[in-house]
């Protein structure tokens, strides 16, 4: 656990991209709160692999959603039974339970479609809250710790240029 919060520090520290970070976490946060096995998540892994985001972040927010998953199930079940029952969508979810794809999703359990609609009605707004958090982590909390004098004494040690030159090299 530790290992991966390095990670994370490294990854946040580092010059990668906000958007590649928040864009992880938020792909994270829709295929951790959702049960793993859907059929969303293949497609959900397949942008992650596509696209630029950082795969450290993704993995550690996998994570950490899957864990929280397990606390939010229950209202993730309420979230889907009142959509599942809701009278106007009914003929909807027997066209989509009909259909062969549509089955594989299991949209007919309260759990995958409450925990889907609460994650894709987040995941813009989680996408830009962490994007501009850490942008505000750079800018602050980052160079603050660059000017400290513990870190300043750091940089002067010559295993640091070391570890920095072998760091440039991968």
């Amino acid at each position: 656990m530790l290992k991966m919060l390095a990670r994370l520090l490294k990854v946040l520290n580092s010059e990668t991209d906000p958007s590649q970070i928040s864009l992880a976490l938020a792909l994270a946060m829709l295929a951790g709160l959702t049960p793993l096995f859907s059929l969303h998540n293949i497609l959900v892994l397949l942008l992650v692999l596509m696209l630029r985001v950082n795969l450290s972040a993704f993995l550690l927010g996998l994570l950490f959603f899957s864990g929280l998953a397990y606390l939010l199930d229950p209202f993730f079940h309420w979230i889907g039974l009142s959509m599942l029952t809701a009278g106007p969508l009914e003929s909807i979810w027997t066209i989509l339970y009909n259909s062969s794809l549509w089955r594989l999703e299991r949209f007919n359990n309260p759990i995958v479609a409450g925990s889907l609609l609460f994650s894709l009605i987040l995941f813009i707004p989680f996408h830009l809250i962490v994007k501009s958090a850490v942008i505000r982590y750079r800018e602050n909390i980052l160079s603050w710790v660059q000017k400290t004098r513990l870190m300043q004494l750091l940089k002067a040690n010559k295993f640091y240029h070391i570890y920095q030159s072998l760091e440039r090299m991968r």
